[in-house]
């Protein structure tokens, strides 16, 4: 397996680095990074949340706009960030910024010329968590959040998976993708025409729907100034599931907010403390980093 460390960085004790493998579930190269807290070159193993970014991001959105390094420092959490898609010269991508590679929507894509490598939900599901286990020191206690569409893929992936991840959170994210441009475009082309295969990959209708007694605890967050509010993120209809359901989510909404990093930045800290409960990790301490 080709797996290579292509940079490291010293943050608050800890260390930011970002690797390149190949992915058998994408069938390409792909890129993640990953902040390991100082705890982690103590001996200890620490438990992982992984963010997933949204359109037309990558691993380095998140690590280096968030300002979460710190927190998760103080907390010894670990903070994994992959790419948003498969890329490269061989792999299909499209004109549009909302599909192909910067969009992977997090799917398992059925339809040509998609499916040869647009499979993020295994990817982000089995593969790296297998990787990043198996590679670094970390434990098998997960949680989950993301952005925008990647906040889309965090509630689907931990709805559908209530065992594999403790807690889930997301800012302003897709939360009815198959009421949404965006969601109806990449489900198109990804899944094809018959709308019954998009309802996996919809959190406001699994949540809707929800018959698992393993419910995983979520936190969402939505600016109330977001430019993509009305037409795109839908955070009614995922409100709408839980009262319906009974089920264990949060969500508020900040006036003057809007999609960007600096709305993620003001709130990344209580998300994180969030996560730490879940994960079982005590409040941080305050200290000095060397």
């Amino acid at each position: 397996m080709t797996f290579e460390n292509l940079s490291s960085n010293k943050s608050f004790g800890g260390w930011h680095k970002q690797y390149r493998h190949r992915s058998d579930v994408l069938n390409c190269d792909m890129r993640f990074a990953i902040y390991l807290p100082p705890q982690a070159a103590d001996g200890q193993r620490v438990p992982v949340l992984y963010w997933l970014s949204g359109l037309t991001c990558t691993d380095e959105n998140f690590m280096q706009k968030a300002a979460a390094q710190q927190i998760a420092a103080r907390l010894g959490m670990a903070l994994v960030a992959p790419d948003t898609s498969p890329r490269g010269e061989a792999v299909a991508d499209d004109e549009g910024y909302d599909l192909g590679q910067g969009a992977g929507f997090y799917v398992n894509a059925s339809r040509d010329p998609w499916s040869r490598h647009y499979h993020m939900y295994d990817y982000v599901l089995d593969e790296l968590p297998a990787l990043v286990e198996e590679m670094f020191p970390v434990n098998d206690k997960r949680s989950i959040s993301g952005h925008s569409m990647g906040g889309h893929g965090a509630l689907v992936l931990a709805l559908r998976n209530p065992r594999r991840f403790h807690s889930v959170s997301a800012f302003s994210p897709i939360a009815n993708p198959v009421d949404s441009t965006w969601g109806r475009k990449a489900f198109t082309a990804y899944l094809g025409e018959d709308t019954a295969g998009w309802e996996a990959y919809d959190a406001s209708l699994l949540m809707r729907s929800f018959a698992n007694e393993a419910q995983v605890p979520a936190l969402v967050d939505q600016g109330q100034a977001d430019n993509f509010l009305s037409e795109q993120l839908k955070p009614e209809a995922l409100q709408m599931a839980a009262l319906v359901r009974n089920y264990p989510l949060q969500l508020r909404r900040h006036d003057g907010y809007d999609h960007s990093y600096f709305f993620i930045a003001s709130f990344i800290g209580e998300h994180l403390q969030f996560h730490a409960r879940h994960l079982g990790l005590q409040a941080p301490a305050p200290g000095s980093w060397s």
